[in-house]
């Protein structure tokens, strides 16, 4: 990790933890994501374009082995998507987490106490399982990654080793979650619905249009479309 941030030429990062634990453990790849039981999830950072698809996946459907293992608390081991229980359990996420290139994927809460503050996940993409010493590594990389989020030293997350994933420092990834609880506050009004319910259509109309969360919310904050009260989730209109 220190060698990883001392390439970056910064602080050691989340960043740094996904990029380590990718050399360490037989994984292809490595996702972060930023969680809250009272407001909208965000990724912090990953290292390819398949786990940054996942995260977004996950965030967008609201299902997924990195949002159970946030509400339950505990480690979520996926060695296989394509097994029928999990096909099952994951109708929607299972098949498009699929079709970006994973095969296996775990999940690891942050924790330190009471305070949770996300998930690290990570793919394979072939079946993969985990023994003994793997997931105790993984569990030691998703501790000093809850240890380095909750730092206030940090004010950024630097950028992924490989790809054009844009570094964002947290300062964005407020306003990344800010509009996204703002075009939700704009949708209660619009649609004569609760916030939960607002969400949830926000999320249904990202995923039926194949587009990411935040770039919807920013049209509905811009104005360049509405969701009529009526309307089902993939029916907003475009602003005239």
């Amino acid at each position: 990790m220190a060698e990883q941030a001392a390439r970056r030429g910064a602080l050691a990062g989340v960043v740094d933890v996904c990029t380590a634990a990718v050399a360490a453990l037989p994984v292809g790849g490595a996702g972060l994501s930023a969680m809250s039981r009272t407001a909208a999830s965000h990724p912090l950072c990953s290292t390819d374009d398949i786990s940054r698809q996942l995260e977004e996946l996950q965030l967008t459907l609201g299902e997924g082995p990195c949002v159970e293992a946030f509400a339950r608390g505990s480690a979520v081991l996926t060695p296989d998507l394509l097994t029928v229980e999990l096909q099952d359990h994951w109708a929607v996420f299972a098949d498009a987490a699929l079709e970006a290139g994973a095969r296996a994927v775990f999940s690891l809460p942050l924790q330190m106490g009471a305070i949770s503050p996300g998930v690290l996940d990570l793919y394979a993409d072939t079946p993969t399982v985990l023994d003994t010493e793997e997931l105790a590594d993984a569990l030691a990389f998703a501790d000093l990654a809850t240890l380095l989020l909750l730092d206030a030293r940090i004010d950024e997350t630097g950028a992924p080793t490989d790809g054009p994933v844009p570094h964002r420092g947290f300062e964005d990834l407020g306003a990344y979650r800010a509009e996204i609880d703002q075009a939700t506050g704009m949708l209660t009004v619009q649609l004569g619905v609760g916030m939960e319910e607002a969400f949830v259509r926000l999320r249904a109309h990202a995923y039926a249009q194949g587009r990411q969360l935040a770039d919807v919310a920013a049209d509905v904050v811009a104005r360049r479309f509405r969701f009529p009260p009526d309307a089902e989730p993939d029916q907003a209109e475009e602003a005239t």
